[in-house]
């Protein structure tokens, strides 16, 4: 699988990154400034997605490397998502976190599945996967309409009707959700939602990027571009399966 190979060099690349910076990336952002051994966790992180990424460019190591990426994204879901979440439900900041891991984890799974035997590998650990990013794309959608003024400014100034594009490509992220999460057009959902990402990676962040970016500003462009490599990997799954199929997830 191609998405593989892209996603196995985006993880070596937010290692590099995390290593380099000292500083957690934005895969691995959210944890409390008080948390004892913080620096030390920031490094842990960095060569967590470094070793798995190399990982899953060799055959011989790639099953071990989904192990530890899946795990690594259930115990951060688990620490540093849902408390958030239970401190604040009114926040869709926090509903955002949690749907960057559950997409990230929902990668992880995917290439889990097919590396993998046991229960949660194979056709249900796929449905499992699929779900999952399903679910984690929803508050992707939501944000878009909570964050409004901020969604409208990133719509190219070359881009009319910028208001509509924010609406539209917000209700396209829940749409897409709902249909990967229920296996309704859920190919065509899949597709189509990673190929919003990667259109916002090419047409949003790398124009800003080129420009004057600020530490902000790479932050997104790092969560755009990692989004992008893990919605590939769940759209890649569905190879060969019909692009309309209205029903149950097929494996």
């Amino acid at each position: 699988m191609i998405s593989r190979w892209f996603f196995a060099v985006t993880m070596i690349g937010l290692g590099i990154v995390g290593l380099v910076s000292g500083h957690f990336t934005p895969t691995w952002a959210g944890v409390p400034a008080g948390l004892p051994a913080r620096a030390a966790l920031a490094y842990v992180c960095a060569l967590v997605s470094l070793g798995c990424g190399a990982g899953l460019l060799w055959s011989r190591s790639a099953a071990v490397a989904t192990r530890v990426l899946l795990a690594f994204f259930a115990l951060w879901f688990v620490f540093f998502r849902i408390p958030p979440v239970f401190q604040d439900p009114a926040s869709s900041g926090n509903w955002w976190a949690c749907g960057e891991t559950a997409v990230m984890g929902a990668a992880a799974w995917m290439l889990y599945a097919g590396l993998n035997a046991g229960v949660a590998a194979g056709d249900q650990g796929r449905r499992i996967a699929r779900l999952l990013y399903g679910l984690g794309l929803i508050p992707f959608g939501i944000a878009h309409f909570t964050y409004l003024d901020r969604t409208v400014s990133l719509v190219p100034g070359w881009l009319p009707w910028h208001l509509a594009w924010a609406y539209v490509t917000g209700g396209a992220f829940i749409a897409a959700g709902l249909g990967v999460a229920s296996g309704v057009l859920a190919r065509l959902a899949a597709t189509l939602s990673t190929l919003q990402m990667g259109l916002f990676t090419l047409l949003v962040w790398v124009p800003i990027i080129l420009a004057s970016p600020s530490a902000s500003d790479w932050s997104e462009f790092i969560q755009s571009w990692t989004l992008t490599a893990a919605a590939w990997v769940v759209a890649e799954s569905y190879r060969g399966m019909p692009w309309l199929t209205v029903g149950k997830h097929q494996a």
